[in-house]
């Protein structure tokens, strides 16, 4: 970066751009794509890349990696600000240069990660910017548990924070939507959460209680804050096409993880963009024994991706995409950028395009995969 000019140019370089791949340079002035050009920039100064690919920053909708940090081990919980601080940089490291923390609210059980209070994290965040000291844009994804008494109160910090952009209606109980299979939920609570299969039998047969008399104000309650206030709205495991429909009923403009593949292509046809895992692709398949992301992507109903889990499974999935799926790569470079970026109304970045934020990842490929080399958000490297 020229400290005079605040410019930067990025040179010989394989630019995936919205619809093709070419090689030429990148201008950056004070933090915004200026120009675009083919072949050569031909300046004093510029970077050379060395024929590598240049791709938009990442843009994470949905993951949960920050809960990991906070709570590296069961009941083991770490400082806010060093868990944030972890997280960031991996993220970062990873290519992505815009992420949305998702923070869950909202328990039924009320022994859990989201039973607690998590709005430490915002001051935190705020801090942390302020000093200069964060690699991504961190903006909020709050996941609102409808059967859970405490969903309200425990998103009440959030409400009133300019980094809310997304708002996800999850409703965990066992027998419907991801826990349709009772035996996976049962893997999942024994083995995640330590419970025995008393304990699990028990919560089996007191949630349909719990989900009546909470779920159904909570989704209103939720729904109505979102429309009011501009915050975009997701669903969360979608499985019938009952579900798709109350989705749009509702208001929401995605569809996250639908279970099956006829709710992903109800979804798209009812205009919701639909949201599937990264891990789900890197792995070949749910771990919920639900539909296979690449099963959605050969029918063409797949619009996004998120890292969930695992932040590193972003840019390793467009090229899954790429490779097994049929798309070119801008086509899946877009999954993992434009597309979640526009569903959150995020029009400033998801794409190399004059005008738009300079969010870069310089990536090489190695045995037919990626690998990150350089990560820029507003022009300046990050990792």
């Amino acid at each position: 970066m020229n400290a005079s000019t605040d410019e930067l140019i990025l040179d010989n370089a394989r630019l995936v751009l919205g619809h093709e791949t070419c090689h030429g340079h990148v201008v950056v002035r004070n933090g915004r794509i200026a120009a675009i050009g083919s072949g050569p920039a031909g300046v004093p100064g510029a970077v050379d890349l060395g024929g590598d690919l240049l791709l938009p920053g990442l843009v994470e909708m949905h993951t949960d990696n920050l809960e990991r940090h906070v709570m590296p081990r069961p009941r083991v919980y770490f400082p806010m600000q060093s868990a944030v601080q972890s997280h960031d940089a991996e993220v970062a490291s990873a290519g992505i240069t815009t992420v949305l923390d998702a923070i869950g609210v909202g328990d039924p059980y009320g022994d859990g990660f989201r039973a607690r209070d998590q709005s430490a994290l915002l001051d935190v965040l705020d801090r942390l910017e302020a000093a200069g000291a964060l690699r991504a844009d961190h903006l909020i994804h709050v996941r609102c548990e409808l059967p859970a008494p405490n969903a309200q109160a425990l998103f009440e910090p959030f409400s009133r924070h300019r980094r809310l952009r997304l708002i996800s209606l999850m409703d965990h109980t066992p027998g419907q939507r991801q826990w349709t299979d009772i035996e996976h939920a049962r893997i999942y609570y024994t083995g995640k959460k330590g419970w025995s299969d008393a304990r699990f039998e028990e919560e089996v047969r007191v949630a349909p209680e719990r989900q009546a008399q909470y779920a159904t104000p909570n989704r209103a309650w939720f729904t109505a804050f979102a429309r009011e206030h501009g915050v975009a709205l997701a669903t969360h495991d979608d499985t019938t096409l009952a579900h798709v429909d109350e989705a749009v009923s509702l208001g929401a403009s995605m569809s996250e993880f639908p279970t099956t593949l006829d709710a992903a292509r109800h979804a798209r046809a009812r205009g919701l963009c639909t949201v599937m895992g990264a891990p789900n692709v890197v792995r070949g398949g749910s771990h919920s024994g639900n539909v296979a992301a690449m099963d959605l992507a050969r029918a063409g109903v797949l619009d996004a991706l998120s890292s969930d889990y695992v932040p590193s499974s972003l840019l390793q999935a467009a090229w899954r995409l790429r490779d097994e799926a049929g798309f070119s790569l801008p086509e899946a470079v877009a999954v993992v950028t434009r597309a979640p970026a526009r569903a959150c109304g995020l029009d400033d970045r998801g794409e190399i395009a004059v005008g738009l934020k300079a969010d870069l990842v310089r990536v090489i490929e190695i045995d037919g995969m990626p690998g990150v080399r350089e990560v820029y958000r507003d022009g300046r490297r990050v990792a």
